[in-house]
């Protein structure tokens, strides 16, 4: 497991982690049941907090992607196929903010932005 600590994004460090740690268990890098560094662990790492360090994991662990078995430590969740869905419609959803926001800057037409869209999927295809 990797995570860098951007000191200078102006984003909490208890939310890179959480991120990154959440974006591992999504993409498949984290397997199920794999375990992950302690708290204590992951903080002198890091050198960071253990508090820090302890927000994030109960964070992921409040939204299903870790659990804890006592005296043994954390673990990755098995995958929740609708959560997995569901924060991947919401990445689209963003993605699609901001081609709007950049097409109203081009003054694109709803058909224009559809078009590209059928452009690059059957690129993809």
């Amino acid at each position: 497991m990797t995570i860098f600590i951007d000191n200078k994004s102006g984003v909490p460090i208890y939310e890179q982690i959480y991120k990154q740690i959440k974006d591992q268990i999504i993409s498949g890098d984290l397997a199920e049941d794999t375990p992950l560094p302690s708290i204590r662990s992951l903080a002198k790492d890091l050198r960071i907090s253990v508090i820090t360090t302890k927000r994030a994991y109960d964070e992921l662990e409040r939204e299903g992607f870790i659990y804890t078995v006592a005296a043994k430590g954390c673990f990755v969740a098995s995958k929740n196929t609708e959560l997995i869905r569901e924060e991947n419609l919401k990445k689209i959803e963003d993605c699609i903010d901001k081609i709007l926001q950049l097409a109203a800057s081009c003054s694109l037409k709803r058909q224009d932005i559809i078009e590209m869209i059928d452009l690059a999927m059957e690129e993809t295809e």
